[in-house]
């Protein structure tokens, strides 16, 4: 192995942990629900938000989706009822 081969290795390897951090923390930031502080005004227009369990992703009867917003989609889920 040459000096540059070494080189060349080790940049690569930078640029890909370099990468990986910026999408992780790029992924953490965007898919994160919001912080709620003290000193943030309630929204207004919002209904009262609810202390029981979110409804669960289901597969309907023609086969779309409820209760899914990602677009990929979960194998073997339950039917709706």
């Amino acid at each position: 192995m040459k000096l540059s081969d070494l080189a060349k290795g080790s940049t690569v390897l930078l640029g890909v942990i370099v990468a990986g951090y910026v999408s992780t923390t790029y992924v953490d930031q965007r898919f994160t629900a919001p912080l709620k502080t003290a000193n943030a005004p309630a929204p207004t227009s919002s209904p009262a938000p609810t202390n029981g369990p979110a409804p669960s992703a289901c597969v309907d009867a023609d086969g779309s989706w409820k209760n899914w917003p990602w677009p990929n989609v979960p194998t073997l889920s339950p039917k709706c009822r």
